[in-house]
């Protein structure tokens, strides 16, 4: 039995269940005007995925730097995929809202899309505060505090998600090895070259093609936090599929 099945409120929305703050953080309104956006929302993101692959280094523009560049430049071809975890997270929440849009809406999107956005819209932020003083050094102002509030809103829009998505187990087996795979090879176990997470201050390129070095505690401190939000993220998954299935049983 399906979880939304009729579950259309009469302004064409989903219905919000009546789910624990902690699954569903958000006020109804900004999750309405969320959904209500969706499409510009999605938009917005496959914009923000464009930056952040320019910003790890796919350099289409300008004509005057090589194609591949930045730390991309410095990772073993092999393990390119798992470099740009920002972008691959906003890439999943805009297919999400978007494929939502058209009716056509993927309950592994949909899931991935939440990880990715708990995930890496609080890492990110968790590295800006914790190493300010490298990256402030390294980063003008007005694009240190856009990485951070960009990111931030990540975590917002992952909570719309509950409106459109089930998060059934088979979704969140999938976003778990998918995850747990990238804290892996971005901090423990790398396939090829040195770990592959988004680059911190202090790291120094080894040589092209070959990786980093990783210092410490900085290495520590960023593994220990994507460590936590993979497993936040699959208690919040989990938690919502219950929470989900018990809202159904006191209506039906």
């Amino acid at each position: 039995m399906s979880l939304l099945a009729d579950l259309t409120a009469a302004d064409g929305l989903p219905e919000r269940p009546d789910l624990p703050w902690y699954v569903a953080p958000l006020p109804r309104a900004v999750e309405n005007l969320g959904l209500r956006l969706a499409a510009l929302v999605a938009a917005i993101n496959l914009v923000g995925t464009a930056f952040g692959f320019w910003y790890y280094g796919v350099h289409p523009l300008p004509l005057s730097d090589p194609l591949i560049t930045l730390q991309l430049a410095g990772t073993p071809p092999s393990m390119w995929v798992f470099v740009p975890d920002s972008p691959v997270a906003t890439l999943f929440i805009a297919l999400a809202l978007g494929l939502w849009t058209i009716g056509r809406s993927n309950e592994y999107v949909n899931v991935l899309a939440f990880f990715g956005c708990w995930k890496l819209g609080l890492w990110t932020p968790l590295v800006l505060v914790a190493f300010a003083d490298g990256f402030t050094a390294a980063n003008p102002l007005p694009m240190y505090l856009f990485l951070l509030f960009s990111h931030l809103a990540m975590t917002v829009e992952g909570f719309l998600l509950y409106r459109i998505s089930e998060f059934p187990v088979r979704a969140v087996a999938v976003a778990v090895a998918w995850y747990g795979l990238n804290d892996v090879v971005d901090y423990f176990l790398p396939i090829a070259g040195t770990p592959q997470h988004t680059l911190l201050p202090g790291q120094r390129l080894i040589a092209p093609g070959a990786g980093f070095t990783h210092l410490s505690p900085t290495h520590e401190i960023a593994a220990a936090g994507a460590v936590v939000l993979t497993l936040t993220a699959t208690f919040l998954a989990l938690a919502t599929r219950v929470k989900l299935l018990e809202a159904t049983e006191l209506r039906s």
